[in-house]
């Protein structure tokens, strides 16, 4: 058990220091833009203090952050080359602060905000009796 433990640990300190990695793999000038674009996305989600899923709903909370974000990752590595990918590693190694993406909480508090408004919208007009469509 503490041996499943120990590996459980040192699978999270891999992902957390991925999450660094992509960060500085987006922002690397040899990076293809759909890999950057892919690894500001995943790098973004995986810092920002919003979650799309919060956390302190049980267990669905976390499941985001264990299942979105080393799928992220996994995507990020077969877009970057395996040399850019070995320095942003030595790069996060190195880091002594956290980078933090304040716009992509904002991003998410909005979608929050805006999701809350539609089910306003369409409880709202339940209790009437009317039945919102969706026209495309």
């Amino acid at each position: 058990m503490a041996r499943w433990i120990d590996q459980l640990k040192q699978w999270a300190k891999q992902i957390k220091r991925d999450v660094y990695a992509v960060w500085f793999a987006a922002r690397d000038p040899e990076t293809p833009f759909l890999a950057k674009l892919v690894a500001l996305l995943v790098a973004a989600y995986a810092i920002s203090p919003i979650d799309l899923i919060p956390d302190f709903i049980p267990v669905f909370g976390y499941l985001d952050d264990l299942i979105l974000v080393p799928l992220g990752i996994m995507l990020v590595l077969r877009l970057v080359s395996t040399e850019v990918m070995q320095r942003c590693r030595l790069q996060a190694d190195a880091m002594s602060q956290k980078p933090s993406s304040y716009i992509a909480a904002l991003v998410f508090f909005i979608v929050w905000l805006g999701l809350a408004y539609l089910a306003y919208i369409y409880l709202s007009l339940s209790e009437r009796g009317l039945h919102p469509t969706v026209r495309v």
